[in-house]
């Protein structure tokens, strides 16, 4: 599996825009495209995006999300501007970095998330959610193209709802990466609220 470490944390059902202009992601995007199939996103513990001549050490976290391309835009030959929506979860078995920088992993997809409804005591962070979304596209639609709450949405579901705060929420890459990590949907969305409680978010 081809990987695109970066350093943000793609969830399942999140959506990721990227600009693409390395020679090593040009060759794996157009594979893709013409393939039909997805590519990784994994993480950065250690390291940069983009390769610099020194060819500084990366250190991958060991669970990303594969993402499948929605849009493709070829804006000049050597920039892409594509979209993304993270599908699996998976977890990196073995990885290596070919001569031209590319990252290839043997990985193994985790199990989807179960649906598990909101319960009770954790519906503020669902009318809170609600709350934004209906903010935004009153205040400031423009930027709803390239947002990560896109539909289709499922409000009542844990592991959804937790996986968009997640995402919006204003919260270090390490925690990120935890929180995408966990295998208990109603877990990550309890810890979530805890989150939300500390930045002040209620419904």
């Amino acid at each position: 599996m081809p990987l695109f470490p970066l350093q943000t944390v793609l969830f399942p059902g999140g959506h990721l825009p990227l600009q693409i202009f390395e020679v090593r992601y040009l060759e794996m995007i157009g594979r893709c495209q013409q393939e039909q199939a997805p590519f990784g996103v994994v993480a950065l513990a250690e390291g940069r995006e983009v390769r610099t001549p020194s060819g500084s050490a990366a250190r991958l976290e060991p669970v990303g999300t594969l993402a499948h391309l929605q849009q493709f835009d070829k804006v000049q030959p050597a920039l892409w501007r594509i979209q993304c929506q993270g599908r699996q979860r998976f977890r990196v078995l073995s990885s290596e970095q070919k001569p031209n920088g590319l990252w290839v992993a043997d990985i193994e997809v985790l199990t989807p998330d179960p649906w598990v409804s909101v319960p009770p005591d954790l519906t503020a962070a669902q009318t809170s959610l609600q709350a934004v979304l209906q903010s935004m596209q009153e205040q400031a639609p423009e930027v709803l193209a390239d947002w990560p709450l896109q539909p289709p949405f499922a409000w009542t579901d844990s592991g959804w709802l937790a996986n968009r705060w997640a995402e919006l929420l204003p919260l270090p890459l390490a925690t990120r990466q935890q929180l995408m990590s966990l295998d208990n949907p109603l877990l990550r969305l309890e810890l979530v609220c805890d989150l939300l409680e500390q930045h002040g978010v209620n419904g």
